[in-house]
Formats: C-alpha cells, sequence, structure tokens
C-alpha cells in the first residue's frame, strides 16, 4: 500500500523557494506545506515554484489552502507571471481541478520547465495536527473556495457546515 499524503521537498535558490509534491496532496499535507511556506515568506523569500510533476491528486482541502497562499501573497489584480506562486509541470488531474473549482488565475503555471539540477531535502513533518487543527484548516480551505468561486458553495457548503460544528466541539472540548 502507497503511502496516503503527500512527501514534501524543498529547495532555496537566490530569493526562490521551489518545493516539490510527490504523491498525493490533500488535508493531512495542507498543514505541513502552508506552514513551509509562511515560515519561508517571513525569511523574506518571495517567489515560490511548487513542483507538481508527481503529484498525483490534491483534494479540495489542500487546494483551498493553497489558493489562500495564492490570494494573500499576490497582487489581486496582477498578472499570471507576477504571481509568488508558480505552479511548475501539474498533471492533468491537478490541472482539470484547478480549473473546475476556478482557482486557476491565483497561479503562474508553467509547463514543460523542469527543476533542473535543484538539490532537494526532505521536509521534517512535526507531529500530527490535532483534530481541532485539522477541522479549522478544512474549514478555512473550503471557505476559501468558495469565496473565489461563487459556483463552489454548492460544491461545499455541506462540508463547511460539517467542519463548523467540528470546530466548535472541538473549541468547546478543548480537543
Amino acid at each position: 500500500m502507497g503511502k496516503t499524503t503527500a512527501s514534501i521537498q524543498v529547495a532555496t535558490v537566490n530569493n526562490t523557494v521551489c518545493v516539490k509534491l510527490i504523491g498525493r496532496a490533500n488535508f493531512a499535507s495542507s498543514i505541513d506545506f502552508k506552514r513551509l511556506i509562511k515560515d519561508q515568506a517571513a525569511k523574506g523569500f518571495d517567489r515560490f515554484i511548487v513542483d507538481l510533476s508527481e503529484c498525483q491528486i490534491m483534494d479540495s482541502t489542500f487546494l483551498g489552502m493553497l489558493a489562500g497562499l495564492g490570494l494573500r501573497m499576490g497582487e489581486e489584480n496582477a498578472p499570471p507571471e507576477k504571481r509568488p506562486i508558480e505552479l511548475l509541470n501539474p498533471t492533468e488531474r491537478v490541472t482539470d481541478l484547478l480549473d473546475n473549482l476556478g482557482v486557476t488565475q491565483l497561479f503562474n503555471i508553467v509547463e514543460g520547465a523542469e527543476a533542473g539540477d535543484v538539490q532537494f531535502v526532505d521536509v521534517a513533518t512535526p507531529a500530527n495536527a490535532s483534530k481541532l487543527d485539522m477541522s479549522k484548516n478544512c474549514l478555512e480551505a473550503h471557505q476559501i473556495l468558495m469565496e473565489v468561486n461563487p459556483d463552489n458553495v454548492a460544491r461545499f457548503k455541506d462540508v463547511t457546515r460539517f467542519f463548523e460544528e467540528e470546530v466548535k466541539k472541538g473549541e468547546a472540548t478543548g480537543k
């Protein structure tokens, strides 16, 4: 049986952070990815290349989190080539998901280029996030998808309601 969540590798070249996602980018890997990007941005990095050539699929939570980063880090009406997050060689399944959920405009999507001789290292993953943190992350990601594309409201209103309840329960019990 294969790994159920994406491996995340990172390399820095000049002012650019290169991140490679291998496998399934899902809700579990979204927290580590988001932390990595925010930590690197706090260190002054302002350009991110996300190599998706080996990313089999991306779930809606990971995509919503990625869209949120694209929204917060980019200028609202910036042309794709000025966007701080570049998606490199997304697979057909990932490209279809970006299109279907209406978030393509948040990224500079490049095909054909390769990362070259960049030396990637595995990103150390912290201890598993709490159920409350996961629920908050999933809720935020789906709210972003609905904000970016009103067509997503019908798709994710029930999911969002579910995670709102999970967050309320978690906050009430402290778990």
